[in-house]
């Protein structure tokens, strides 16, 4: 089977929609040719990037014997953008998942893996919905326990903490979605968030300040994107009404929710018992290796890995990546893809 990555509209996979608790998702679905599949494999996509992110994983995944499903989530390219803010709580997209993969699996198991937002993602689908994880692994974003007491990200970065997570406070304000509108726009935005340089180093964006605005007509061309892609990328965000990063930005907005949707699971103790896998990414400023420290208490069948990339290490370091996923599910699944390792 060919394992190089999807193209747009690839004729390997079928590009469907479906209705999930009132909502309409896109989403791409590719069966492997042997029949039937080893296991159905969820995989959930990050900030700003849609299911296509995951476009060096799927045809490989589906050359081990996996049905793969990859939504574009809540608020990005054809799946809807509900007005309700609480419609993008962790524990509101974690039963979409569950109603979604129903639709593959019934009442069985899926392997769920995210990247970036959809690593937090999949941790709480874990937590919220444990029958349904067969095993879940997640690129770049560790797990984090429910917080209590609250504390406001602005008071947590004021005290020294999550300082790397400074321009989360822009995005989740008015700016970014009101400077970022129309194809042009959005076209830099994007081509800068995926690693486009300046003649002199600029960049489209740093932690402690988040989108640099005046940076962003400056920038060559990301070399992790071809030609092709951005243009997929930026057809799909047109997608979206004005002004089109307002849903993708929603994500941030949750903070507050999430920790009252969580108040009572910060109450016990959690414990993730299924199989785990955290890849981090050693040069991710955002989602530095060292927030994961500590997981283990949380997850006592939890295997590591680390690749030498950015926050892009889907597409940047894609086989080590895609290799260090296949050992862990081979191990997961008792060797029933050895044969084609």
């Amino acid at each position: 089977m060919d394992t190089s990555k999807l193209t747009p509209n690839d004729p390997r996979v079928k590009y469907e929609s479906a209705q999930v608790r009132g909502k309409t998702y896109k989403y791409v679905v590719g069966e492997p040719q042997t029949s039937p599949p080893v296991d159905t494999i969820f995989l959930i996509h990050g900030f700003p990037d849609m299911g296509f992110g995951w476009r060096c994983q799927v045809p490989y995944l589906m050359s081990l014997g996996f049905r793969v499903v990859v939504p574009d989530m809540l608020g990005y390219g054809g799946t809807d953008t509900p007005e309700d803010l609480n419609a993008f709580s962790l524990k509101n997209l974690s039963a979409d998942i569950k109603e979604f993969a129903r639709k593959f699996v019934g009442h069985g198991q899926i392997i769920l893996g995210g990247h970036d937002w959809g690593g937090a993602l999949v941790w709480r689908v874990a937590l919220w919905h444990p029958e349904l994880i067969k095993a879940v692994f997640s690129i770049c974003t560790p797990f984090n326990a429910p917080m209590k007491p609250w504390v406001a990200l602005e008071d947590l970065i004021a005290a020294g903490n999550l300082t790397n997570f400074r321009y989360q406070l822009q995005f989740k304000g008015p700016d970014v979605e009101s400077a970022i509108q129309g194809e042009d726009k959005v076209r830099q935005f994007l081509n800068g968030l995926f690693g486009g340089f300046g003649p002199n180093g600029e960049t489209a964006f740093n932690t402690d300040n988040g989108v640099l605005f005046d940076n962003l007509p400056q920038l060559g061309r990301s070399v992790l994107l071809a030609d092709e892609e951005l243009d997929y990328y930026v057809q799909q965000y047109m997608l979206q009404k004005a002004p089109q990063l307002h849903g993708p930005l929603n994500w941030y907005r949750t903070r507050e929710i999430n920790w009252q949707d969580e108040l009572p699971l910060a109450d016990k103790s959690v414990t993730l018992e299924m199989p785990t896998l955290f890849i981090a990414a050693s040069n991710d400023s955002a989602l530095p290796p060292s927030l994961s420290v500590g997981m283990e208490k949380y997850m006592p069948r939890l295997t590591r890995g680390e690749v030498a990339g950015s926050h892009w290490a889907l597409t940047e370091v894609s086989e080590d990546v895609n290799g260090q996923i296949a050992r862990w599910l081979n191990v997961v699944l008792n060797g029933a893809i050895k044969s084609v390792l």
